[in-house]
């Protein structure tokens, strides 16, 4: 009996250690190795920018060697930094190499960032390259639950719409050989996008101010002082700053509404002292009747 007792011991121990293995093994997550991640080389010298398709939302840096800013919306710019003055900074060092995740409206890409000396980059003969265009091959989509539109897309929507002819002929305004005028309205999924036209029949160029939307009480729309709710698009198409003779512009907004005794008004101001003023003035009625576009 001792004999069968010192023989299952050991086989139950080495059981049990293959148990812990393969359910260890089981539970390791899945997701992509650090080395299977596109390289991208950093030196001291020069700074490399990561063009996004998309605005970007979010970064993570996982180095306190790299700095990196968002100079636009749509680019991240990293350098090295070669000498951290704060105590912390130097505390938290983990080297040059670095992941780097960013994250776009439906994407997230992820790098490894490997720092070079310039020694090091004359006898490998390595390329550093300054400006990184994040491409789908090395992104995955992802679904953000605020986002059910990116302005990428919105983007493809307004060039599909500019070359559409105006449906809307009875909704604008004429005022210092200024002709606007509303052509479309377009209502996909849980957006609206604008179709606007500017028609200027003088010698002088329309310096662009600015343009406002607002929500006004149909009844007072002419007077001087009036409470308005102003609203802000999501994404312009065609931001000019100015045109000589024609514009068009698309402004695409989160979904919105209005009762029937108020109404939407679009204004364009010039960029000067006694600058132009256009509008248009668009019924809740016209709002309802807006088209779709497949």
């Amino acid at each position: 009996m001792k004999l069968k007792r010192y023989v299952l011991l050991p086989l139950m121990i080495i059981i049990m250690a293959m148990s812990l293995k393969a359910q260890q093994k089981m539970y390791l997550g899945k997701g992509i190795s650090i080395d299977s991640l596109p390289v991208i080389y950093l030196d001291d010298r020069v700074s490399i920018h990561f063009i996004s398709p998309e605005p970007i939302q979010y970064v993570d840096i996982s180095s306190k060697r790299i700095a990196g800013d968002l100079p636009v919306k749509n680019i991240l710019r990293i350098r090295y930094i070669s000498n951290p003055e704060k105590d912390w900074a130097k505390a938290l060092d983990t080297g040059g190499d670095a992941v780097i995740t960013v994250v776009g409206e439906k994407f997230i890409a992820q790098y490894k960032v490997v720092h070079i000396s310039e020694e090091q980059q004359v006898l490998g003969k390595i390329e550093i390259k300054t400006n990184i265009e994040i491409t789908p091959s090395d992104s995955h989509a992802i679904d953000v639950p605020l986002i059910t539109m990116s302005q990428r897309e919105m983007q493809a929507y307004a060039n599909k719409m500019v070359q559409r002819r105006p449906r809307i002929f009875s909704v604008g305004s004429s005022a210092y050989n200024l002709k606007t005028n509303l052509n479309n309205i377009y209502s996909i999924g849980d957006y609206i996008f604008l179709d606007v036209s500017v028609e200027n029949h003088t010698n002088l160029k329309y310096d662009i101010d600015e343009v406002r939307f607002k929500i006004n009480d149909k009844k007072i729309e002419k007077a001087t002082n009036v409470q308005s709710i102003e609203i802000s698009p999501e994404y312009i198409f065609n931001n000019a700053p100015s045109f000589k003779k024609t514009f068009r512009g698309i402004y695409v907004f989160k979904k919105f509404t209005f009762p029937g005794n108020k109404v939407l008004s679009i204004e364009m101001t010039e960029k000067q002292i006694s600058g132009r003023l256009i509008k248009i003035v668009v019924d809740y009625q016209d709002l309802l009747n807006a088209d779709t576009l497949n």
